[in-house]
């Protein structure tokens, strides 16, 4: 470990790694500090997302996956499986191979990189000087030319529902059980909520989720939204809106969770509760009075759109900035950063996003919804196509959903693609690779896409922009 570096990142999620490794590669001594510890206590990089959220969540989802289909759809396909049952201990054991073999591969990628990893705390001081504290000795002072802060978030707790080891539970708890819960109550329809709820449902949980909106997938674009809604509710969600929780007890392995709808005050009875209510920047310790950063009005470090803080050559990347906690967002930025530090002039086309939500099927988007033009008054023409019509689906027995593709009227510039089925996290990829380059909707449709596919109901969509799609009926053909 050197006293003084060209860079130093403070957090190795997504964020921080990228930035990190970015920065080493262009010549730039780089150390990148981070608290992590696994349960038996070892330092790991790779922050929330590869230990605690997007990785482990991901391994249950595809499992999980699996099992729904042996049970659900194998009897129709002509597999014969027998007696279904999950050994959980297993499944966890998988998840934490997964994560395991990740995480140990961003701690190689910083050995290969010449990056130093230091497992410990990092506080930023004033001139760009950090506090290093690791984890089984006293403070440091490390000095660099370059500060990169990437603390990542955490889940939000609410009042109601304190957390209680084993019984309520937030994300990383939900994703730490040891049986399947007969009754599950999820807080939250968002991302977390309905991934998680998706998990142990498909296991055989029966899942209540408590949404205090009235509205569902209210960032999604409305049409995904309400199928998407339709479709979960058909596999055995139980989704309540418009119910905001009051209070919670506990009386032995139950929790009784109250809350209030229109019709009053109601309450369930369940063996485990999730809250899966949101997430906020992680900052606590992270500043010295006096280092220069500012917060904005709700927590987020305060940048510009180039990630620079208040204090001279300090950048905030990741969750802990603005705009949406998406590890994919954290990474580009983290590269960008160490790219401008050593004087390239990238950029983050931040109107090229992707979201998804690992659902089955997914729900995938980018750019503009339907509703937010309308509101902002903007002219568009919608394309669409279900996977009911697309031969591929048909044949893995996933017709769900469908492909919507928005284009500017004037311009047909592609403007949002919004997909709700089997691999739209995949499909999307193809949306934002046509946005990046500004392309038409015309454009895609003029693209040859293999067959069969799945990614052919993107191209039909695109066709549907202007009435040409081929394996649906126009709704409004033009020559």
């Amino acid at each position: 470990m050197a006293d003084r570096y060209d860079v130093i990142v403070i957090g190795a999620g997504p964020a921080g790694y990228h930035a990190a490794i970015r920065a080493a590669q262009l010549g730039l001594k780089t150390a990148c500090i981070d608290k992590s510890l696994d349960s038996e206590g070892n330092p790991v990089f790779g922050g929330t997302c590869l230990n605690w959220g997007c990785i482990p969540s991901k391994a249950l989802l595809d499992i999980s996956h699996k099992y729904a289909d042996a049970e659900r759809k194998f009897p129709a396909f002509g597999i014969k499986t027998g007696k279904l049952a999950v050994d959980v201990a297993k499944v966890m054991k998988h998840k934490s191979d997964v994560v395991k073999k990740l995480t140990q591969g961003v701690a190689g990628l910083f050995k290969g990189n010449g990056v130093d990893g230091l497992p410990g705390v990092g506080r930023l001081l004033a001139g760009r000087k950090v506090e290093y504290t690791p984890h089984d000795a006293s403070a440091t002072v490390l000095e660099a030319e370059h500060v990169i802060l990437a603390p990542g978030s955490e889940a939000v707790s609410i009042d109601p529902t304190p957390l209680t080891e084993g019984l309520i539970v937030d994300s990383t708890g939900a994703l730490e059980f040891d049986a399947v819960p007969k009754r599950l109550g999820v807080i939250g329809a968002g991302v977390i909520g309905l991934e998680l709820g998706s998990v142990w449902n498909r296991f055989g949980s029966e899942v209540i989720v408590l949404e205090a909106l009235e509205e569902f997938l209210p960032m999604a674009d409305q049409r995904i939204a309400r199928d998407a809604k339709k479709l979960f509710e058909a596999q055995g969600l139980d989704i309540r809106l418009g119910t905001r929780v009051i209070g919670s007890s506990i009386k032995g392995q139950t929790v009784t969770v109250q809350y209030q709808d229109k019709e009053g005050e109601k309450s369930i009875a369940v063996d485990k509760l999730i809250v899966a209510v949101g997430r906020r920047p992680y900052t606590k310790g992270l500043l010295a009075p006096d280092s220069g950063v500012n917060l904005d009005e709700r927590g987020f470090l305060f940048v510009n759109d180039l990630c620079a803080t208040d204090a001279h050559q300090v950048y905030g990347i990741g969750d802990a900035v603005r705009g949406p906690m998406l590890a994919h967002k954290g990474m580009e930025e983290g590269i960008m950063v160490a790219e401008r530090i050593a004087g390239q002039k990238p950029m983050v086309n931040y109107e090229c996003v992707p979201s998804v939500i690992y659902t089955h099927p997914e729900v995938a988007w980018v750019g503009k919804t339907e509703q937010e033009l309308k509101r902002d008054g903007e002219q568009f023409n919608v394309g669409q196509f279900a996977f009911s019509a697309n031969g591929r689906a048909l044949a893995a027995g996933d017709g769900d959903g469908l492909v919507k593709i928005i284009a500017d009227a004037d311009s047909d510039r592609i403007l949002g693609v919004h997909v709700l089925g089997p691999q739209a996290s995949e499909l999307v990829a193809q949306a934002v690779i046509a946005m990046e380059f500004d392309a038409s909707a015309e454009d895609l449709g003029l693209t040859m896409f293999a067959h069969p596919t799945l990614s052919e109901a993107v191209h039909e969509a695109a066709l549907g922009v202007a009435g040409h799609a081929i394996h649906m009926v126009n709704r409004k053909k033009k020559t």
